[in-house]
């Protein structure tokens, strides 16, 4: 399971395409047909958790020459199956920073917050179910 943190445009589109993003935790591995969970990036004026979807294409970037250390890139579509009822952002997520507690809300923290950027990254069992029940 993957979850993305980037520039939502329109939280509210049926698709998005997500080009060229970064990847940490396991995130280069997204494929067509993964659940992925969709927050848009505070730092560009989103909310936080906006959606859950299915990649339908992924495409790996090839790195640059001549740069010796990249972060794996990726671009996906994201196909749209269910809207989050419930906040869960930066704000939420801030008082779970214990990084050895185990808990999916400190793992979400973690990966998205501890580092600012946006990035695709993978995602526990755990925090996947913690996800679901925000739909």
């Amino acid at each position: 399971m993957f979850a993305i943190k980037a520039k939502v445009s329109d939280p509210g589109a049926k698709s998005w395409v997500f080009s060229e993003q970064k990847t940490m935790y396991g995130g280069r591995h997204v494929c067509e047909g993964d659940l992925i969970f969709v927050f848009a990036s505070e730092n560009e004026g989103g909310v936080g958790l906006v959606a859950s979807g299915v990649v339908t294409a992924a495409e790996a970037i090839p790195r640059k020459q001549g740069i010796e250390r990249q972060t794996p890139r990726v671009s996906i579509t994201v196909e749209r199956t269910a809207v989050a009822k419930r906040r869960l952002g930066r704000s939420e997520l801030k008082p779970y920073s214990d990084w050895s507690d185990g808990r999916p809300e400190t793992e979400l923290n973690f990966k998205f917050y501890r580092q600012a950027t946006n990035k695709i990254v993978g995602i526990s069992n755990e925090a996947t179910a913690f996800l679901h029940g925000f739909f």
